[in-house]
């Protein structure tokens, strides 16, 4: 498919960003018109998949007060109306009972309403890290958009889109983690450099049930990428009359002798492996009372 950068999207929504569906007197807006709720149909292209059911129907109670202030945005498909932007307003708009909504109709091509619904969601930032990466995704592969050009178009940088890409590398249980708001995005990005799956769900499901920071994170992370550059606690120095210690014990005791401390503090063990190794070290001791 040809080259195609993105810009028409968003011309297209910032003109009816700025639109209200009626004007003071309740009447309808230039180019605006009211359809049957009936003749209009989701996006099946549209990035976000989960709405909060309760936002929605706070939505709708503002609609059955005050109607539906911004037109949704639709492209005929046949003899039905394709939802472009503005889903949630329909879907509040069901709820609150309306049988008509205001809709604004444009003549738009499938890469058009796949870049308006993605701006739109980004603007409101209603989309989850993981649906906002498949649309980065879909846009770049379906129609050949680089990422500077996706970057430019959507006001963001590039790493930010490198960096929203990079999530859709992770374990499928990570990516799910992320998707239902267990996990943040900057939590998963650490994540990114383990190749292991079953490490990286280990760490994530770690991260969630000790509440750790993304910082705690990524120092867990280095230490499993580098366990050569951990450091190693260093055992403690016995002076020279201590090891002498330890060595006249063995002697008289006939037996391993271990030392766990140091020279101001610790504790001394004697080993046995057999009943008659005990007897013995029992009978030194009683000798050493008399």
């Amino acid at each position: 498919m040809k080259k195609s950068g993105l810009g028409t999207g968003l011309e297209a929504l910032l003109a009816i960003n700025t639109e209200s569906a009626y004007d003071e007197q309740g009447n309808l807006n230039s180019g605006v018109e009211e359809v049957d709720i009936d003749r209009i149909i989701t996006n099946s292209a549209q990035p976000r998949k989960s709405f909060d059911q309760k936002a929605l129907e706070e939505l709708a109670q503002s609609i059955k007060s005050h109607g539906v202030i911004q037109p949704i945005l639709v492209t005929a498909v046949g003899n039905k109306y394709q939802i472009v932007a503005g889903e949630r307003r329909y879907r509040a708009s069901k709820i609150a009972g309306l049988s008509k909504v205001p809709v604004i109709i444009k003549n738009l091509t499938i890469q058009q309403r796949k870049e308006i619904a993605l701006i739109e969601n980004i603007q409101r930032q209603d989309l989850n890290p993981i649906e906002e990466a498949y649309a980065y995704k879909a846009l770049i592969e379906e129609y050949g958009v680089t990422q500077e050009e996706l970057a430019e178009k959507l006001g963001k940088s590039r790493p930010a889109i490198t960096n929203a890409l990079r999530l859709l590398t992770l374990n499928p249980v990570v990516i799910d983690m992320v998707s239902s708001g267990r996990l943040s995005a900057g939590h998963a990005r650490c994540l990114a450099s383990i190749k292991d799956y079953q490490v990286q769900a280990s760490y994530a499901i770690a991260a969630c049930d000790k509440q750790m920071s993304v910082r705690q994170l990524e120092v867990m992370v280095y230490n499993y990428l580098n366990p050569e550059k951990t450091p190693k606690k260093s055992k403690p120095v016995l002076t020279t009359e201590l090891k002498d210690l330890v060595t006249d014990m063995q002697r008289v005791f006939g037996t391993k002798i271990k030392v766990v401390g140091n020279n101001t503090k610790g504790r001394i063990c004697i080993d046995y492996f057999t009943q008659k190794d005990l007897e013995r070290i029992f009978d030194i001791i009683e000798s050493m009372k008399k």
